[in-house]
């Protein structure tokens, strides 16, 4: 019997054909064919129909490793779904819930302005705008270089342009093109904050192409068109249906514009604005802002997959902004610019400015500041071009020269010399002094502006003939008479309001300058003269006054003593126009000057108007107390013309300042001006009402 068979033989009785004795394994011949030597076990190899199984070993010591490796692999996979669960379940739930609901804010409804007699001087237009929100744009940079490459084809067809930024200043440029986009984009980085802020692109879009682009954006993730208000000041109207641009105007002074908030503004505390809101840059717009502005309000909605509203969930509705009533009248604003314009015209001059104040309340009944400006042009956004225009204008229109310019105010500050001097007992008014024709101190001369002096004055006499000898012995005295000196002279016309500011409810306002020994010490580094008391007693040297600030004190003077602040705006209505507020006058200072010497000061205006410097507005119909005054204040360039008067004399309705720059005297330029103001108002209005 051959090896394999007793083999074979042995298998079929059970045994095992291989013997491991004293760990060593026996092999046979035939173990080397059909066996390996790290088998332990059975094999059965196959023949006549019988069937071996084979099966690998299996090293247990490395069962541990695996078990381990396992082990740690579930920890970790059970920490993190406690963590996601657990831990940051709520984060992860808002956030989920969060790209399905988004909350949009609802603009409120601007207020109106209205005139005096309640006609809007502005109105609300549709203002549609691109933005884009960042982090919902394609983060694919190819997909997303195809977006911006199809929003500004669209953009090209229309008239959009784009903006920048100078100071407060809205500039316009050509519209945005691929590269413009696409550098906006790169600048912020995906997922951070500013990413899922909205980017502002272009305000002031087309019709055809808001809807161009409006449908475009239905389509794709990130890009959103929205409807803000512009708005649009225009000229008096009976209905709000019957408005036309109003162009340039003088009231672009007084109500301001809007434009788009920027970093700056947008980063103060405490305020609901976000990067694509609008608010009042000047004016009126700037200071009731938060009256015009209203309060938003928002609704909750679900958004599809490309953050586009799909319905509305919830919603708040926005409170409309309120609406103000101011004590400007169109018509008499309208009256005084164009008499203004047509005097400048026939003078070759650019530049004036004109007040004229309700010397009962301090409401401010006419502002004009000439040269002005289109406000329009910037509520839509002002072009490069134009803006530089502005710029290099040396006639400056864009500057409120009623309420920020300062001007040297000549002999309109005669009034407060002569109550000054009144009230400290320096004169009477029986005192006389005589006029030769000036003064001479030493080797200088303080001259009169009449050859040969106006003989024996008093007081009502200085005023109303402008004596100038008169007020230099009341303000820095002569030989053995002493007058005030500049510290009393600086005393009293701080009393009226001419060291800060009124207080006007507009912008921007100047705040003057009155001198003192100091600060000519401090500044120029020189003693204080008698010559410099001199020249400050009649309005010239260093003092310095806005044509607000004297028409507020003229109107002290026409009232009897009392310094209001002054205010444009008059009532604040809701947005169904029912009244809220209405402004109460504002009283500065009062009983500071005793009444006789108001009053003699006032015979002394109304004197000016009878017998003095103008005469011409004796003609009028009605009594009109005033006084004139010639500033110089360069050698080279010709006076500021003054005029300074109130009307009715005996109860006076208005106080009116004119000043026409470089005018030269203020009897013969502002006087003129004044009467045609005055013949309107009192004359002219009643018979077309």
């Amino acid at each position: 019997m051959s090896e394999q068979d007793h083999l074979l033989t042995k298998r079929k009785r059970g045994q095992n054909p291989f013997v491991i004795r004293e760990g060593k394994f026996k092999q046979s011949s035939l173990e080397d064919s059909f066996y390996h030597l790290d088998w332990a076990e059975e094999s059965f190899l196959s023949g006549n129909n019988d069937k071996e199984m084979m099966r690998r070993t299996f090293d247990l010591s490395k069962l541990k490793y695996i078990t381990g490796f396992l082990l740690l692999a579930l920890t970790i996979i059970l920490v993190r779904v406690f963590w996601l669960q657990i831990i940051k379940g709520e984060y992860y739930y808002s956030m989920a819930e969060g790209n399905r609901l988004k909350v949009v804010s609802i603009e409120p409804k601007r207020g109106i302005i209205y005139d005096s007699k309640d006609r809007p001087l502005v109105t609300n237009e549709a203002n549609f705008i691109l933005y884009l929100v960042p982090n919902d744009l394609p983060h694919n940079e190819l997909e997303r270089d195809n977006v911006l490459r199809r929003i500004s084809s669209i953009l090209y067809k229309g008239t959009i342009k784009s903006k920048s930024q100078v100071g407060q200043i809205e500039l316009i440029s050509d519209s945005p093109s691929f590269y413009d986009l696409k550098s906006k984009i790169e600048k912020i980085k995906i997922n951070s904050l500013e990413a899922y802020q909205p980017l502002f692109i272009v305000d002031n879009l087309e019709y055809q192409i808001a809807m161009d682009l409006y449908l475009e954006a239905d389509k794709i993730p990130g890009v959103f068109i929205s409807n803000k208000i512009r708005r649009n000041y225009v000229t008096a109207a009976t209905s709000t249906a019957n408005v036309k641009p109003l162009g340039v105007s003088s009231l672009a002074h007084i109500l301001g514009y809007t434009g788009k908030i920027n970093e700056k503004e947008l980063a103060k505390e405490d305020n609901d604005y976000s990067l694509i809101d609008y608010l009042g840059k000047t004016g009126i717009e700037y200071s009731y802002e938060t009256r015009l502005k209203g309060k938003k309000g928002n609704k909750n909605i679900e958004v599809d997959a490309l953050g586009k509203e799909k319905k509305i969930v919830s919603q708040t509705a926005p409170e409309d902004g309120q609406n103000l009533v101011l004590g400007i009248d169109y018509d008499l604003q309208k009256k005084v610019e164009d008499i203004l314009r047509t005097n400048l015209g026939k003078l070759g001059l650019k530049k004036a400015s004109v007040v004229i104040i309700d010397p009962r309340n301090g409401e401010i009944l006419s502002l004009v500041g000439w040269p002005t400006y289109n406000n329009n042009v910037f509520a839509r956004g002002v072009k490069a071009s134009e803006y530089s225009a502005f710029l290099t204008d040396p006639s400056r229109p864009l500057f409120n020269r009623a309420i920020s310019g300062e001007f040297p105010i000549g002999s309109t500050f005669k009034p407060i010399m002569s109550l000054a001097a009144l009230q400290e007992k320096i004169i009477t008014e029986n005192t006389t002094f005589m006029s030769t024709g000036g003064l001479q101190v030493g080797q200088w001369s303080f001259p009169d502006w009449k050859a040969g002096g106006h003989g024996l004055t008093n007081v009502k006499k200085a005023l109303a003939e402008s004596v100038n000898t008169f007020f230099y012995y009341i303000g820095g005295g002569f030989g053995d008479f002493k007058g005030l000196g500049i510290e009393r002279i600086v005393k009293y016309a701080a009393l009226f309001g001419l060291d800060k500011v009124t207080g006007i409810d507009l912008p921007n306002e100047s705040s003057g300058f009155l001198p003192s020994a100091k600060w000519k010490e401090d500044t120029k580094n020189e003693v204080w003269y008698i010559g410099d008391t001199y020249h400050a007693s009649i309005g010239q040297g260093d003092i310095t006054a806005t044509p607000l600030q004297v028409a507020n004190f003229t109107a002290a003077i026409a009232n009897g003593g009392t310094l209001y602040e002054p205010h444009v705006v008059k009532k604040i209505l809701d947005h169904n126009n029912n009244l809220i507020e209405e402004v109460k006058p504002k009283v500065i200072r009062a009983n500071f000057i005793d009444p006789a010497n108001i009053k003699t000061v006032q015979a002394g205006m109304r004197q000016t108007i009878t017998d003095g410097s103008g005469r011409n507005l004796n003609s009028l119909s009605v009594a009109v107390a005033g006084k004139t005054g010639t500033a110089q204040w360069s050698s080279t360039r010709s006076p500021q013309a003054w005029f300074i008067g109130y009307a009715p004399y005996n109860n006076p309705e208005l106080a009116i300042t004119v000043l026409v720059e470089e005018g030269g005297e203020g009897s013969s330029v502002a006087v003129p001006i004044a009467k045609d103001i005055l013949q309107y108002y009192f004359v002219d209005s009643k018979k077309t009402n």
